[in-house]
């Protein structure tokens, strides 16, 4: 029998129930093969986007063939708050997203990207592992409110700083107009930098820096190579405010609707791609930024006099005036992993 996807608008995947619209049985060889659509807004050259392929790649093996995962790039369905809010409802079963992202979803999650938090990169992956004290009791919350539970995180490097000018302080910052992701926790950590934030959906940014909607962004190095942000930004500050993880989750009812084997072929392949993306990331941090110094831009670094001690005390006390009586005790058990 031949293979028939079905193509639904949007509309038509909204109209669906939960998980309905996500999940497909699709004729193979004699029995239902499950496919499931995974959508993002990352470029497929970027370690974000391709991690998407790995884990479809992956959970297709894990699964002996019985789960198909359709990947759909580059905002194909939608932008961050629409995918969020799609895995939610269970127009598509999984997406990945920046902790901040999630938070419109279920508000603590946010937390965990706030600046400066994590020790160094081994506290940020135990920290966001599923098995994690913390992202077990944020895990839970996030079913509870959202219907969305997070199968795994990797990492996705330190966040920098570009624009058109050095930047060496929060003061060199002070009435320049800085692309911020449209989510609090990353509003507060440009306004602490110095900079006016002015919320941005990532499928506009280099349109918004090309124009002078804003005069600079902020993002790993890995994003501003692949996107080639170097074209239109001549200056790099390792700032490295924000160690972040990518967060990929799963709509609950999809989950529930698995059989145990393939549960277990999707923590599996989790894992698996987990600990590839997060290699990925870090291998080619160093490089990827002499990359960028290649193309042309101006890298400057602590020891070319980029005040990093200032940056965090700057961001540090707009995140604790905001954010400190919320989320104290989250960052108190954050802290305690070790």
């Amino acid at each position: 029998m031949t293979n028939h996807r079905l193509q639904f608008g949007r509309r038509g995947f909204m109209a669906l129930g939960a998980g309905a619209a996500a999940m497909t049985m699709l004729p193979r060889r004699g029995f239902a093969q499950t496919s499931l659509r995974y959508g993002h807004n990352n470029e497929p050259a970027s370690v974000a986007g391709a991690q998407a392929d790995w884990f479809a790649e992956a959970l297709g093996q894990t699964s002996g063939g019985d789960i198909e995962v359709q990947v759909f790039p580059a905002s194909q369905l939608g932008k961050l708050q629409e995918l969020a809010e799609a895995v939610s409802l269970g127009t598509i079963a999984f997406s990945h997203n920046t902790a901040g992202a999630l938070g419109s979803l279920y508000e603590p999650f946010a937390a965990l990207d706030t600046p400066y938090l994590y020790r160094d990169i081994d506290h940020l992956m135990k920290v966001t592992d599923v098995d994690s004290p913390v992202m077990q009791e944020l895990n839970e919350g996030l079913i509870a409110a959202a219907n969305v539970r997070v199968i795994y995180a990797h990492y996705f490097g330190k966040r920098n700083l570009t624009c058109n000018k050095a930047v060496m302080s929060p003061a060199d910052l002070d009435g320049v107009k800085i692309r911020a992701v449209p989510f609090p926790i990353y509003t507060a950590a440009v306004e602490g930098m110095g900079a006016v934030a002015v919320p941005v959906d990532w499928s506009e940014v280099p349109t918004a820096l090309a124009t002078g909607v804003v005069q600079g962004q902020e993002n790993p190095v890995n994003v501003v190579l692949n996107v080639k942000l170097y074209e239109v930004q001549s200056h790099l500050m390792l700032t490295g405010h924000m160690s972040n993880a990518e967060v990929v989750v799963m709509n609950e009812d999809v989950w529930q609707g698995l059989p145990d084997a393939q549960k277990d072929a999707v923590r599996e392949a989790a894992l698996q791609t987990r600990e590839k993306a997060t290699k990925a990331i870090q291998d080619n941090e160093e490089a990827e930024t002499q990359a960028l110094r290649d193309t042309g831009m101006t890298v400057i670094g602590p020891d070319d006099g980029l005040q990093i001690e200032a940056f965090r005390e700057a961001v540090s006390k707009v995140v604790d005036e905001r954010f400190g009586s919320q989320y104290g005790d989250l960052y108190a058990k954050i802290e305690a992993i070790s």
